[in-house]
């Protein structure tokens, strides 16, 4: 059942986006930073923490969760170290993931031929 959850979770999170990229004049670049922004406002008022505890990673995968992830490491740091928190916590919290993208980022660019489509 936690599968199930997760996929419908997740999957609605990217229907929104395909939604929003049909049907606006958005670019896909404004769409996934609205995303992130999101996750941030909606953990800051406290409503994507139990979308979280209920879908688990169909929550925390998509972009929205990245915006959770940075509000939530944000508040752990600035109850430990104040000011500096704020500065640092979100990317602490969220230099797994940010490494995990430049790494496997390199590895596709070595596998596939880069370059221009034209």
């Amino acid at each position: 059942m936690e599968y199930l959850k997760a996929f419908v979770i997740g999957g609605l999170i990217c229907v929104v986006g395909q939604i929003l990229i049909d049907k606006t004049k958005l670019t896909p670049a404004r769409i996934l930073v609205s995303f992130v922004t999101l996750g941030v406002i909606l953990t800051a008022i406290g409503l994507y923490e139990p979308l979280v505890d209920f879908a688990g990673a169909g929550a925390t995968v998509p972009l929205t969760g990245f915006g959770y992830t940075m509000a939530t490491g944000t508040f752990e740091y600035v109850k430990q170290k104040g000011l500096m928190g704020a500065l640092t916590g979100g990317i602490s919290a969220g230099a797994a993931g940010i490494s995990a993208a430049v790494f496997f980022g390199y590895i596709a660019a070595l596998i596939s031929k880069p370059g221009d489509k034209s």
